[in-house]
């Protein structure tokens, strides 16, 4: 079970955004990820507890920021309902979706998992549902993800296979890479992997 800590900073100007620690493992019925987020001065500032099924689709999310909360899943392309602060506002949602995205680096993960691409893959498009910070408003966007590289690194814990992914935003055509070992996100924009108990966990 990959246990360890992400920071977490702006992309754009690199302003510190806090850290999320993590723990996550696949089980039967897919992959689970929960971590619990710190602001750069340490206080806590939100969670997340994300499960995939095994073909990579969320069958259970929650998230909560600034006393914000948002739950869903994989119904109907995906649906949700959005708590406000006070408790006593709920809204639901629905997009013609695959999953959900944001600035957690489950997302990464969870997107890579539900695409499963080769390096002999062509580019695919995905539409997700962004939670954006801080207040986890939803919106649809559209990306696609083309594996690059998938490349076996010697370790003292043996070979350890990091894949290399191109993202690219179609509504902006901003591109980036991201690197994935396993269930573990090495680097990305705005994620540095700080530290890790034990190695990734394989997808079988």
């Amino acid at each position: 079970m990959p246990r360890g800590r992400y920071s977490l900073h702006d992309p754009h100007d690199h302003t510190p955004l806090g850290e999320e620690h993590f723990h996550c493992a696949p089980g039967p019925s897919g992959w689970r990820y929960v971590a619990q987020r710190t602001t750069p001065s340490g206080d806590h500032a939100g969670s997340i507890d994300l499960a995939l099924d095994e073909l990579g689709r969320p069958i259970r999310l929650e998230v909560n920021a600034a006393s914000w909360q948002v739950r869903g899943a994989a119904i109907d392309g995906v649906t949700w309902v959005r708590t406000d602060p006070t408790g006593t506002h709920a809204t639901e949602g629905n997009a013609p979706a695959h999953a959900f995205t944001g600035t957690s680096p489950a997302f990464l993960v969870a997107t890579a998992r539900l695409l499963r691409l080769t390096p002999d893959s062509p580019s695919t498009r995905v539409r997700l549902v962004a939670l954006t910070d801080p207040v986890l408003a939803p919106r649809t966007l559209d990306q696609s993800w083309t594996l690059l590289n998938s490349e076996a690194h010697a370790t003292d814990n043996g070979p350890l296979t990091v894949d290399e992914y191109q993202v690219s935003a179609l509504d902006t055509g901003e591109q980036h890479t991201v690197h994935i070992s396993g269930d573990v996100v090495l680097a990305a924009p705005g994620i540095e992997l700080e530290g890790l108990e034990t190695p990734p966990s394989t997808f079988s």
